[in-house]
């Protein structure tokens, strides 16, 4: 997906990807993760994500980074919080409040030191097939050896239904993060009730992972 497609959706409030909660996932699985309080939390293409609000509970650091600065003004302004806006220069920008900052700007071009450890819940799964593997190598380059990523996947047939999200399954999270530890957490049918099979997916499933750097 390009750069317009996400500011377009962003623009036209179409952000049906958006929870209004926290992520059951990430409540459930972020202890197998085992972070400490001063390991700096990333979260890459984070919108105006809540889990970044719950995450810097539990961590002094929480860094995001998001292509929208639509997404990232509503993140702050829906929190009432008065960030500081800091230019970086082509096009990016640096948001801080107290544990969070946001990096705004295009994540294939953002720099920032290595952190400890990785929320990935929506960024994995919004890259099509054809941009996966920069994705990762992009990602992996942004954490410490010996960090840790939590990792959230759907898998449904694609044909199916056009993302995002797209469909990442098994053999592609081993293929993708080759060489690495790699930890199956969860896997999660949706039943008759859950929306995308009610708009006619055969089967829809999200899956945790945990990957040990």
């Amino acid at each position: 997906m390009d750069a317009e497609f996400w500011h377009s959706r962003w623009a036209a409030n179409r952000i049906g990807f958006h929870q209004n909660d926290t992520n059951p996932m990430l409540e459930r699985f972020w202890p197998e993760v085992k972070a400490m309080r001063e390991d700096v939390v990333l979260v890459p293409m984070c919108g105006k994500s809540l889990d970044m609000t719950w995450l810097a509970e539990k961590h002094n650091q929480v860094i995001g980074i998001e292509l929208s600065e639509i997404a990232v003004r509503a993140y702050f302004s829906e929190h009432l919080y008065t960030p500081l806006v800091t230019p970086l220069g082509n096009g990016q920008s640096l948001y801080e409040f107290d544990e969070i900052s946001i990096y705004c700007g295009d994540f294939f071009s953002t720099r920032i030191e290595p952190t400890d450890v990785v929320y990935d819940r929506a960024a994995l799964i919004a890259m099509p097939e054809a941009m996966r593997q920069m994705y990762v190598e992009k990602l992996l380059s942004l954490v410490k050896p010996g960090g840790r990523i939590l990792l959230v996947t759907v898998d449904y047939p694609q044909h199916e239904m056009d993302g995002p999200p797209f469909s990442v399954a098994k053999e592609e999270v081993e293929r993708l993060f080759e060489g690495y530890q790699i930890r199956h957490l969860s896997r999660e049918e949706g039943d008759e009730n859950h929306p995308r099979i009610q708009r006619g997916v055969s089967r829809f499933a999200e899956e945790a992972w945990l990957i040990s750097l």
